[in-house]
Formats: structure tokens, sequence, C-alpha cells
């Protein structure tokens, strides 16, 4: 995370700048870029939704449906890595931890060869906390969305 600020803040991360900013590695990472970032704010994670990913595997193999508590963690990666690339130097030596999750709703199956978009707002910061509101879309249709709190402590595994 050395060169985060040596620069303007990106409006867009590609997949190495959010690996700089999350912890969350291959099975796990659920977000393949950010787009549209308004640092503090809001941002649009992007997941493209293939079916070697090794959850369908066993979720519905004869109907692969992306798992909807794997939807909420790609939600949460995106804010995570918002709050990381918001704090910049402030977040060294942080990680971003889920707390809670009010109102999650699923109203339509994610596929393989969907492109998920993930569209998280902040409703709120209050020192070391912070709550967002969240929608995933598939073309344009609302598929899941939630309301969740996430809290920034230090990594205490270095």
């Amino acid at each position: 995370m050395d060169n985060l600020h040596k620069q303007p803040l990106a409006t867009e991360l590609d997949i190495d700048g959010i690996m700089q900013r999350i912890p969350h590695r291959y099975p796990f990472l659920m977000i393949d870029r950010i787009v549209d970032i308004v640092p503090g704010e809001s941002a649009v994670g992007i997941k493209n939704v293939t079916v070697n990913e090794p959850h369908f595997q066993g979720h519905f193999p004869n109907r692969p449906v992306m798992p909807g508590v794997l939807i909420i963690e790609a939600m949460a990666q995106t804010s995570a890595a918002l709050v990381v690339h918001t704090l910049g130097d402030d977040a060294r030596g942080k990680l971003v931890y889920f707390m809670s999750v009010d109102g999650g709703k699923f109203r339509k199956p994610v596929v393989p060869g969907d492109v998920l978009k993930i569209h998280v707002k902040r409703q709120q910061r209050r020192g070391n906390v912070w709550k967002f509101q969240a929608e995933a879309k598939v073309d344009g249709q609302l598929v899941a969305e939630a309301t969740y709190a996430a809290m920034i402590m230090d990594d205490d595994s270095k």
C-alpha cells in the first residue's frame, strides 16, 4: 500500500488494486474490479460469474446458482476496498471486519455468465464503524440487497 496516495485517489481499481487493499485471495476473492469510486461515499464492484468457481460444483450442480451469502460477501469486499482506498495511509496495518447484516433479500438467481454489479453506498460513519447499503444487479435488474456494518481494526496477525 506504499503508493496509494502518491497520486489523486483513483476512481477505478483493477484486481491488483483490490488485492493491495483487502487480504482476500482465490477462491474467496469475490470481486474483479471496482468502478465509479467516490472516496468515502460509494463505489460499484464488478464480479464476473464463471462456472469454474468452486462453489458451483456443489451448489445446485445441475442448475448452478451463486450462493446468496457469497453475493453478500462480494458486497462486503467492495465496501472494504472502498474504506481502505478512502483511508489511504491511515488504513496501513488494519483490516475491515464484517459486523452485521440487516434486510438481506435475494430477488433473482445469479448464474454463470452473469456480470454482477454491486452498488455500495455509505450510510453512516462513526469512528471506526462504517454502515453501508448495497444493491447487486445483473443487466440493470436488482438481484440482491442488504444493509451491513463493518469495523476497521488493527491486523494482529503481523
